[in-house]
Parts: C-alpha cells; sequence; structure tokens
C-alpha cells in the first residue's frame, strides 16, 4: 500500500491510500503519537493477535498512518529483532520492545525512507517520554547506536535466516522444501508492496474503457489482458472514493490471481439459471465475480455470519443477488436441500501463505501446527461436498497459499481417494501460481498476450465429476 506520509517534518498526513483503507478526509498527526499506535499495534502481533484487530481499536483519525507504517514495520520486523538482540542483553518490556522494534524497522535501509533518520529517533523518543518516560533514555541509546553501527547491525542480522528473510525459520523451510529454486524470490516477494488491482464489473464495461476513465483523472492503470480480461493494474493505490463509478458497482478491488476462481468455475459457459454453490465465500468478491459474468442460482455459504455481512454488502453494491446462508459446508445435512449443484467454488480455508504482502503479520502469526490443521479442513471440506456435485459438473478448489500442503498435495490425495473425478490442467492457470512475476512463464499464447506482473500466490484445481 502506498505510505502518503509527509516525510520532512514530525507530523503525518494519514492518506488513506490502501483499497482497505476507509474513506475520510486526510488527518494531521504528530509522528511520535503515530508511532506509539504502530508500537501498540506491533506488541498485538507479537502476542498473538492479528494486525487486523489491532488496528481496529486504533483511534479512527490514526488508523490509516498506523497501517501504513505497521506494514512496514511487519516486512522488517525479523530484521529488527535481530539487531535488538544485539543491542540488548535481555528482552526489553514489551511496551519498550514493541516501539524499539518499530523504529529500528523504519531506520533499515530501505529505497524510499518514511522519514529522516534523526526525525524518527526524536520522534520515537518523544514518543517514549509521554507514554513509558522511565526507558526513554534507554530507547535514544539504542536508537543512535544502531545509526551509528548499521551498516554491520545489518550484516550481522543477515546471518540470522529470521534476520535475512524476514519470516519464521519454519516458514522459510517450508518454502524452501516446496520451491528449491524459487524460495529465494518469494521470500523477497513477501516484501514489496502489492499492487492495486481492480476488477471491472463485466455488465457495466470493459476493462480498457475503465482505464481511459481513470486516464481522464490522471490516474494510471493498465488492462492485464486475455488472461485476466476485466483485471486492472494500478500503477500507484488510490482511495476507492477517488475510483468513478465505485459506489454504483462498476468496479471492484481484488487481485489478479483471485480474478481466475470465476471463469475457471463457469468454463464455457453455465446455462441460465444454473444452481452454483460458493462454500467459503466471504468476503464476496468471487461470489459477485461469478454473478458479473453468468445468471447463476447461486447460494453463498460462511461459517461466520459477520463475514457473511460484508458478502451482502458488496452484493448489494453490485447491484447483484444471491442466496447467502451462514453455515459450515462440511454439515451438509444442516443445510442442503438435497438437489445437485452444477459447479462448486470451494475457495478453502489457508494459511494465507500466498498473500503476505497483502497481510504482511500472517508469517508471524502462523504456527507449524496451523498448517496441518488447515489441510484436515480442506480435505474435509472436499470430501464432504464432492457428492453434492452433479456428474458431469465442475468444482473449483483454491487457496491462497504457496504451500504445496494446501495445494497439489492436497489436490493429488483427494484425486486418489475419488474415483469418479479428474482433474482439467490449464496452462499457466491451474496449478500453483508464485507471487513472483515468472510465475506465469510458459509457451502458452494466453501467457504470450498477458503482462508479466506479479499476482498474488494462489493454488488452482479444476475437478470434474465423471458420469
Amino acid at each position: 500500500m502506498a505510505l502518503g506520509l509527509q516525510r520532512d517534518n514530525a507530523t503525518v498526513k494519514a492518506k488513506h491510500s490502501s483499497p482497505k483503507s476507509p474513506q475520510s478526509p486526510p488527518q494531521s498527526l504528530p509522528l511520535a503519537r503515530l508511532l506509539w499506535h504502530t508500537a501498540q499495534a506491533v506488541a498485538a502481533v507479537r502476542a498473538g493477535r492479528s494486525l487486523t484487530d489491532a488496528l481496529a481499536r486504533c483511534p479512527s483519525e490514526a488508523r490509516a498512518g498506523t497501517q501504513a507504517l505497521s506494514f512496514l514495520v511487519m516486512r522488517r520486523m525479523g530484521s529488527a529483532q535481530a539487531a535488538l538482540q544485539l543491542m540488548a542483553s535481555k528482552s526489553p518490556p514489551p511496551n519498550v520492545d514493541a516501539l524499539l522494534i518499530t523504529a529500528l524497522a523504519l531506520l533499515w535501509p530501505m529505497q524510499d525512507p518514511p522519514y529522516p533518520d534523526h526525525t524518527l529517533v526524536d520522534q520515537a523518543v518523544q514518543a517514549a517520554n509521554q507514554r513509558i518516560a522511565a526507558s526513554a533514555s534507554f530507547i535514544n541509546a539504542v536508537l543512535r547506536r544502531f545509526l551509528r553501527e548499521r551498516d554491520a547491525m545489518v550484516l550481522a542480522a543477515s546471518r540470522d535466516p529470521q534476520g535475512a528473510y524476514n519470516h519464521q525459520p519454519w516458514w522459510i523451510e517450508r518454502v524452501r522444501r516446496d520451491w528449491p529454486q524459487q524460495w529465494q524470490a518469494i521470500m523477497a516477494a513477501d516484501g514489496e508492496q502489492a499492487p492495486m488491482v481492480l476488477r471491472v464489473n463485466a455488465r457495466r464495461g470493459t476493462a480498457q474503457a475503465y482505464a481511459d476513465r481513470l486516464a481522464e483523472r490522471g490516474i494510471q492503470a493498465h488492462p492485464v489482458g486475455v488472461w485476466a480480461p476485466q483485471a486492472l493494474v494500478l500503477a500507484r493505490a488510490v482511495p476507492v472514493g477517488q475510483l468513478p463509478g465505485f459506489d454504483e458497482g462498476e468496479v471492484s478491488v481484488q487481485d489478479t490471481a483471485a480474478q481466475l476462481a470465476a471463469p475457471l468455475l463457469l468454463g464455457d459457459g453455465l446455462a441460465a439459471g444454473a444452481r452454483v454453490l460458493d462454500a467459503c465465500s466471504a468476503p464476496g468478491g468471487k461470489t459477485a465475480h461469478l454473478l458479473e459474468l453468468a445468471d447463476l442460482d447461486l447460494l453463498a455459504l460462511d461459517s461466520d455470519a459477520t463475514r457473511l455481512v460484508r458478502v451482502q454488502e458488496t452484493l448489494n453494491r453490485l447491484g447483484l443477488k444471491a442466496r447467502l446462508l451462514v453455515a459450515d459446508a462440511r454439515e451438509t445435512a444442516q443445510w442442503w436441500d438435497g438437489e445437485p449443484f452444477d459447479a462448486i467454488l470451494l475457495d478453502a480455508p489457508c494459511s494465507g501463505s500466498g498473500i503476505v504482502r497483502r497481510h504482511p503479520d500472517a508469517r508471524w502469526l502462523r504456527r507449524p501446527s496451523d498448517i496441518s490443521a488447515l489441510a484436515h479442513t480442506q480435505a474435509g471440506l472436499l470430501q464432504a461436498l464432492w457428492p453434492l456435485l452433479k456428474p458431469g459438473g465442475r468444482m473449483v478448489y483454491a487457496t491462497c497459499s504457496v504451500f504445496k500442503t494446501e495445494g497439489q498435495e492436497q489436490s493429488d490425495a483427494f484425486l486418489q481417494r475419488q474415483s469418479d473425478a479428474r482433474s482439467l490442467d490449464l496452462a499457466a492457470v491451474t496449478g500453483h501460481l508464485l507471487p513472483l512475476p515468472e510465475n506465469r512463464q510458459s509457451d502458452s499464447a494466453l501467457v504470450r498476450a498477458s503482462p508479466n506482473w506479479a499476482t498474488d500466490g494462489f493454488f488452482y484445481a479444476v475437478l470434474s465429476k465423471l458420469h
């Protein structure tokens, strides 16, 4: 996400430049206050709570700026921790630790630092004086030492895997095992800012026509092409309030990889009124995309009633209709009416290891046991939903993960168990998509016709049910 932060003094203008940011006027805040809120968000993540929850507790006027800085800190937290361990003989108290981690991450060498070094140190010390005065001199000493010895500290931190790659060691090893040729590039990509990608409502216009409208407003955007015909990649993230027709349902925010789900499920087309199940529908982007492309009798399930409200809000904005039901998709006896579905989309719960650019706290929150538990849930969903599919019907199994346990291995195991299932392999579309520019390299004309930008990490399997 774009920082949108003023860098020449101690006041930040929290411009709502992320697609997730609320639409409200910019607010000017003292940097010391913003650093403290960011440190509180960092402390929450280090205590095992999500950044989303932490930001929800942040005062509204500070939320956008805190999110921007928190994203930067999450991407460099392993490096900052490694450097702090070199300078502190024992772990500081949580609030002190979080403020130091925040400041060190923001002082880490980067191409476009958000603030001058002296401003950041001064404001971090001021934040400490206001909240944890007894530790202010210690914080000042640590930060000034880091600046004096920064080159040596960065080199020393890079000798620790977590400091070098900014992921937990078990995560690094899993990616290295699954992707021995690409693992370092994947680690590096996770530290980058994700592009803002739009999906133009196919019922309302084309990607090129919408790109032209954006250009009239000084917003650069490039259609992806036939690989994802409704997708536009913005040169720079903007608030959704600046997107013409957003409130009227002309466009949505959705990564290119996620825009493959609906076309994969629809295939060569479903008859009008076809029964379709979106088994894990929240927050509703793929649900809406299906309805933008076809007239369907669509049932959208989610086990979380709060998240299902977001699906309804999305459909309302786009002028689309579906039946929504709060249910655990695995408990089919509780919700299924006994009539088979023509197609099923199973966008299964997963680690989110493919969308770390957009959720940089995920790499610090997940545990190895989470992956085995999620794989068990994914297998259970596949097994429970397959009998609900008509012979000749199609199921798309999707996860936003680069872990093979949640992708190819899960699909392969299902195919071995299910004699009436076969996989439809589509070059450069099914299988694992890595969050790298070269994730679609092939001789396919479809790929050659599309720009070579990185998508989120995803896995797709298209499963056909034999007659």
